[in-house]
């Protein structure tokens, strides 16, 4: 069955294993762990968003890029002053100039207008034929990008996977739900690290809360929507754990008795394992981060500490 496949991935990782008439310890690294626990993640069908693709020679005159920080004032070449707040506005793209030269090629200057209508240079150092749709500008993010996710997401019920929330009125981390049915309310520009923002409100309860997001192009697979939503009930994925047990774990809490995919569902891969076989059985230690633990016998939780 498909909730003891992690079992099985964790437990290779311990060949070699033996009881020996003395008692041992083997720890099983953080890398060990998250290599055997991708594996069931692997399996998941999944459906990422359409991306985004677009590149310097396609853009048009016109074209909007949010600011997420002040500090954007440092790559432009014609601001001269600290003075200047352009963080939560929008630059518009006015098109390109000739720069320096190089290798006997023309590099391209881009020009962004303020909202007050002042123009801003941002030397790029590359010829036309070197942009790719990989291409961007530090502190901007591209709302045709913003967009075309929000056009995708907007109003679509989804399974989240995450329990960090953050409060909407504050923009504070707070503690939510996983796994819960939500409903995606819109996506806007983020922040300089994460470039989506995405609201979202509880079906059940009607808990509004935002999370943020990469983009469908970027490198962060982490925090893309894959990792962050599913578009099915992850509880069909094991239907042998029961409605109580499933709330527990919605809520990132655990209980004695619980089996260690329980747990790992409920709290996440620990981020040290280790394993005591002596006469009475395989006793499991899973160490989580701030002192954290739960402590196994034969598999199920006995004791924990979080």
């Amino acid at each position: 069955m498909r909730q003891h496949i992690i079992i099985a991935l964790i437990s290779s990782l311990c060949t070699g294993c033996f009881f020996t008439g003395v008692e041992s310890t083997q720890k099983v690294s953080e890398k060990e762990v998250s290599r055997a626990l991708s594996e069931l993640e692997r399996k998941q069908p999944s459906l990422t968003l359409t991306t985004y693709n677009d590149s310097v020679p396609s853009w048009r005159p016109g074209k909007r890029f949010f600011v997420t920080d002040n500090q954007v004032r440092l790559i432009f070449n014609n601001i001269t002053t600290d003075s200047i707040s352009l963080a939560g506005t929008c630059l518009v793209y006015d098109g390109f100039e000739s720069g320096s030269v190089l290798d006997n090629r023309e590099t391209l200057n881009l020009k962004f207008l303020t909202q007050d209508g002042k123009t801003l240079i941002f030397r790029t150092g590359k010829t036309l034929e070197q942009f790719s749709s990989t291409f961007s500008i530090p502190l901007l993010i591209d709302m045709d990008m913003v967009e075309d996710a929000n056009r995708q997401l907007q109003g679509k019920e989804v399974y989240i996977k995450t329990s960090i929330w953050y409060d909407p009125e504050s923009g504070e981390m707070k503690r939510g739900r996983q796994f819960v049915k939500v409903k995606i309310e819109r996506v806007e520009p983020g922040n300089k690290v994460l470039p989506l923002r995405v609201s979202f409100q509880a079906i059940d309860s009607g808990e509004s809360a935002f999370l943020w997001m990469s983009s469908p192009s970027a490198l962060m697979h982490n925090r893309d929507f894959d990792s962050m939503f599913s578009l099915r009930d992850i509880h069909d994925s094991y239907p042998d754990i029961s409605a109580s047990t499933w709330q527990l774990i919605t809520n990132g809490n655990v209980a004695v008795g619980m089996n260690k995919e329980e747990c790992r569902l409920a709290l996440g891969a620990p981020k040290r394992i280790s394993r005591l076989p002596d006469q009475t059985g395989l006793r499991e230690y899973w160490y989580y981060d701030g002192g954290s633990y739960l402590f196994f016998v034969d598999g199920l939780l006995n004791q924990f500490r979080k």
